[in-house]
């Protein structure tokens, strides 16, 4: 079995390399979106029911995954880490979750990375001391060179539109606009200025794990041009030669956005 094993691992990085390589030259997304999908399948694959270990191998593998967005040139990547359906989950394994999702946050910050963390969500129906976490890694990174990195925590896709249409509706308000004359001149960009990844570019790239096929509310909005690339891989299993492929899928297809 061992022997098997280092042949497949050998085989697999000559794959990874020449992969690599059919990359040079070829388009980059500049924003990728990542559906972190599998973490309990995968814990209870391998026989565990604390789903918990499932989440903290997920959490494990970020890191290595923004690595390998850096390689690459990517300049935002979003993780959907926490949707507002998911806060329907058992207190017990929601709240070894936010723990979870806490520490990422502090270790995405840490003085040695050099990546901008921004946190996306309906902050209002997090914990306090998660909602606090999140701001300090902001705080703690704003300044930094590397790429923007979105945690989406507590998101809704459909909240974020309605989110955007409220902020829009209370900016004019607070300007004296009339309604009749907000009806007047409302284009699609005045609510993309209030999403909660304004002044970025749109995904060209969802990669989603584990074998489904749906965004779940993944930024409904900003997704209407974005390529989609799925994969069986549960998240904790992902690895540089999956985020390769995803790659390699996307170079070969031709955006035409319509035209």
């Amino acid at each position: 079995m061992g022997v098997r094993r280092r042949v497949r691992d050998a085989l697999i990085q000559v794959y990874e390399r020449r992969l690599a390589r059919a990359l040079v030259g070829a388009d980059v997304p500049r924003h990728v979106g990542v559906i972190m999908d599998g973490n309990r399948r995968w814990a209870r694959a391998i026989g565990l029911e604390d789903v918990a270990h499932g989440h903290r191998r997920g959490a494990a593998k970020i890191a290595d995954l923004l690595g390998w967005c850096d390689d690459a040139g990517v300049q935002v990547v979003t993780l959907f880490m926490l949707s507002t359906d998911n806060l329907r989950r058992p207190a017990s394994e929601l709240d070894a979750l936010l723990a979870i999702i806490e520490d990422v946050a502090v270790d995405l910050s840490r003085p040695d990375r050099r990546w901008h963390i921004r946190s996306m969500g309906a902050r209002e129906v997090l914990p306090a001391r998660t909602v606090a976490v999140l701001e300090q890694a902001e705080r703690d990174t704003c300044d930094r060179p590397g790429a923007t990195v979105n945690l989406a925590v507590g998101y809704g896709g459909r909240r974020e539109i309605a989110d955007a249409v409220r902020s829009l509706l209370s900016e004019h308000a607070t300007r004296g606009t009339s309604l009749e004359e907000l009806v007047e001149v409302l284009d699609v960009e005045h609510i993309a200025e209030h999403l909660y990844t304004r002044g970025q570019p749109d995904p060209d790239l969802v990669i989603r794990t584990s074998g489904e096929q749906r965004m779940s509310g993944f930024l409904l909005w900003q997704t209407a041009n974005a390529e989609f690339h799925f994969t069986d891989v549960y998240w904790p299993d992902f690895r540089r030669v999956d985020f390769l492929r995803a790659l390699r899928d996307y170079s070969a297809r031709h955006r035409r956005f319509g035209g």
